[in-house]
């Protein structure tokens, strides 16, 4: 059975949404809370879980195992045909994205990672056009605008941070330009791959979680970092749940990110992914008591409502501005023919 395009949107986007959503908690829990009940030199009890690599190797590997045996159960025809470096350098791109991310929440709260992830289409964007050569409407230029504008309002804080030592309160800001950074070239990449050979959304998820379940396997091991992850997994035996929920959620919604790349481009993946983000940090204030001032929520606001303009109005735009510029690259080339005759 054929499903129609705005079906599929659709209905990748809320299995995006009810994944991402379920693992952001888990993910929050597992980085933000306390295993045992061992005293800490701070007066409070257990421990924090702080190895990244560990956790980005545990989603990597089980993302690679889900989509072979998607791939299996598939028993598709179609071979990939995607050059070998492209997956490599999306792959190792995707984990710089990832590990900083993870690594900002050690020095910034969760909805402030959040919020500020949502500025990913507009690396996505820019390197589109710079490197892909896109072309895109007014109205998604002013929605992304938009975004700056209320990521910049949610991320400015005077007090927040008024706890950490001077010499830490940017390295959370830091990290996260850097994600956002590797999104911008994971796009680009991502649209040569659509443009070249049109790899299935599964093919794409094998391929990229089997170079990145390598290189984040050596730069564990070469760090002892995999040795310390046994260690205090084997002390509090109850993180192999919360790991197993957090891989299978983002096995789950993985999947679906591929299949949207690999359908609609990475722009409107990147666009669907970030809208989620709104109803994740409103869990995680109800959740844990992270505090948003007034400032923070208008930023919030701004950023998801113009986000949601450009879920409605900037694809239909998007064509219309893709269609003018094949029409002037036709004129131009219509004019040399003339003016060479």
């Amino acid at each position: 059975m054929i499903i129609p395009e705005k079906s599929r949107f659709l209905i990748y986007s809320i299995s995006i949404f009810v994944c991402y959503f379920l693992f952001g908690i888990v993910q929050e829990k597992i980085t933000r809370g306390r295993y045992g009940d061992e005293p800490n030199e701070d007066g409070k009890k257990g421990e924090r879980f702080t190895y990244v690599l560990a956790l980005v190797w545990v989603q990597c590997f089980c993302n690679f195992v889900f989509a072979k045996g998607m791939l299996w159960a598939k028993r598709a025809k179609k071979e990939d045909q995607t050059h070998t470096g492209y997956y490599a350098v999306s792959a190792l791109t995707y984990l710089l994205a990832m590990v900083s991310s993870n690594m900002a929440l050690r020095w910034v709260p969760y909805p402030t990672q959040v919020v500020g992830k949502s500025a990913k289409p507009i690396p996505v964007m820019i390197l589109g056009v710079l490197l892909s050569h896109k072309s895109y409407s007014w109205v998604r230029y002013a929605c992304v605008t938009s975004i700056v504008v209320g990521v910049v309002l949610f991320m400015y804080k005077e007090s927040q941070i008024a706890h950490l030592p001077k010499e830490t309160t940017g390295l959370g800001e830091i990290l996260l330009f850097l994600s956002l950074a590797m999104d911008g070239l994971t796009g680009a990449v991502q649209e040569r791959m659509r443009a070249s050979s049109a790899p299935s959304g599964q093919q794409m998820m094998l391929a990229m979680n089997f170079w990145s379940t390598i290189m984040v396997s050596f730069a564990a091991i070469l760090s002892g970092e995999a040795k310390e992850f046994f260690h205090f997994a084997s002390r509090h035996p109850e993180l192999w749940s919360h790991l197993a929920m957090l891989a299978f959620c983002g096995a789950l919604g993985q999947l679906f990110i591929f299949l949207m790349v690999a359908n609609f481009g990475p722009l409107a993946c990147s666009v669907v992914t970030t809208t989620r983000k709104f109803f994740t940090v409103l869990c995680s204030v109800v959740l844990f008591g992270n505090v948003l001032i007034p400032r923070q929520w208008f930023g919030a606001i701004l950023v998801f409502a113009a986000l949601f303009f450009d879920m409605f109005y900037g694809k239909g735009s998007d064509k219309k501005a893709a269609a003018a510029a094949k029409k002037s690259e036709g004129d131009l080339a219509e004019d040399k023919k003339k003016l060479i005759s």
